[in-house]
């Protein structure tokens, strides 16, 4: 099938196919028990005006709801939603929602182990890789054992030493190809329990080559492990680094459904390294399996996408060729960007303090995303539709081209991001 008929045929939803689809899927994970107690809420009404977006907010001492047209490229998130091939497994796992049953986690596990040439327990899976991800960083660093890692870099990492009061070290990016520093992160501490790669890099997008990561491994003092989060690798044409777990190496690998599969609200995810590096998760919390236990029909969806041979390579297209005229439109309008971005995000450097150009942004109905200290002036940037795209190159063109912002131009509204929504990426 070709890129236009696929697009047509699913990938790019119609207003009304997308509402039917996500219906499956609400009605879907609605049924479960643990999702219903969580309290699914529908979208509060938009505020008219800012004014009343403002006496919303001091009401009720919380954020405004969220604008329905409200333009969302600020959290890294897939508008493509999960696949024809996913929702269908949704609806048909469903109907067997009313037992426990391992089938689909079963297969979802055999799917991932055949395409990796993986050995019997080197793969667990759990809901979405955020959860995982801290077992891996509490499992390995604490007071005695520190955490180096990039900077700028996912947060979950530094956040996850804060918890377990290790020291961490945010070693820059490199200042020419913005990818993680090794050789600088192997000078920065002489014996730490973790090192912590996100590839390709959240914010930047940009990628650091794996033969880098195999640097890492095969230099790194003895006894601690080099953690590498693969969430937004589909995005890359880089090689990934899940060999080195199934040759035994001190390495263990995150991955996700959220990003290029589109499943950020199903939570489906994985956990790859040798046994006995899984089996540290252990020693945070004895029943990690038990809180981390997938649904039924987040696993038929993940195994779903897995066989489907298609779909990773046509999104990866229709993302970067969204992501490449985008860039090419910052390029001709004089707006600098990190170069080199292999993801669904970029950085744009808006020569002011990234925080108000982020506010400003959300006065156009444009949600970007978040600013990290080491780069004051930039803000990231999640790859929409092109039409979102479009509604974004619109609204950063006037923003930077006001002589100045309103101070009034803030606008809190409640919109998750993949940092800060009750459950990590």
């Amino acid at each position: 099938m070709d890129l236009k008929n696929f697009a047509s045929a699913q990938q790019y939803f119609s207003r009304r196919s997308f509402v039917r689809s996500a219906g499956i899927a609400s009605a879907a994970i609605a049924a479960m028990p643990a999702f219903a107690s969580g309290g699914i809420q529908q979208a509060a009404p938009a505020a008219p005006d800012a004014a009343a977006a403002g006496r919303q907010r001091g009401a009720g001492g919380g954020r405004a709801a969220m604008p329905a047209d409200m333009v969302r490229i600020g959290s890294n998130e897939n508008p493509l939603g999960p696949s024809a091939v996913s929702l269908e497994a949704i609806n048909t796992a469903a109907k067997k929602g009313g037992r426990y049953d391992s089938e689909y986690s079963t297969a979802m596990t055999k799917a991932i182990s055949d395409q990796f040439q993986l050995k019997p327990g080197y793969v667990r899976i759990y809901p979405g890789s955020g959860g995982p991800l801290d077992l891996a960083l509490y499992s390995n660093i604490g007071p005695d054992k520190a955490l180096v890692l990039g900077d700028p870099s996912y947060e979950q990492g530094y956040r996850a030493a804060q918890t377990m009061k290790a020291k961490y070290i945010q070693v820059p990016l490199d200042k020419k190809t913005y990818k993680y520093d090794v050789k600088a992160m192997l000078a920065a501490h002489t014996n730490p329990g973790a090192y912590y790669i996100v590839n390709p890099n959240n914010p930047t997008g940009t990628i650091t080559p794996k033969e880098d990561i195999v640097w890492l491994v095969n230099n790194k003092p003895a006894g601690s492990v080099v953690i590498v989060d693969e969430a937004y690798h589909h995005f890359s044409n880089e090689e990934s680094v899940i060999d080195l777990v199934a040759a035994d190496k001190d390495i263990i690998v995150l991955r996700t459904f959220s990003k290029i599969y589109g499943m950020a609200g199903i939570r489906a995810g994985f956990a790859f390294g040798r046994p006995d590096l899984l089996a540290k998760f252990e020693t945070v919390t004895v029943n990690n399996r038990q809180i981390g236990s997938i649904s039924l029909t987040s696993a038929a969806a993940a195994a779903a996408a897995l066989n489907d041979p298609q779909l990773v390579p046509l999104r990866r297209k229709i993302n970067r060729d969204t992501l490449d005229n985008t860039l090419a439109f910052l390029q001709k309008n004089n707006i600098p960007f990190i170069p080199g971005a292999q993801a669904n995000m970029f950085m744009i450097d808006c020569k002011r303090p990234g925080g108000e150009i982020k506010n400003a942004m959300m006065a156009q109905k444009v949600a970007i995303g978040r600013v990290w200290p080491i780069y004051p002036t930039m803000v990231r940037v999640t790859v929409g539709t092109p039409d979102e795209m479009a509604k974004f190159n619109t609204a950063i063109v006037k923003v930077l081209n006001a002589p100045s912002l309103p101070a009034s131009a803030h606008l809190d509204y409640d919109i998750p991001n993949e940092l800060h929504r009750g459950y990590s990426a």
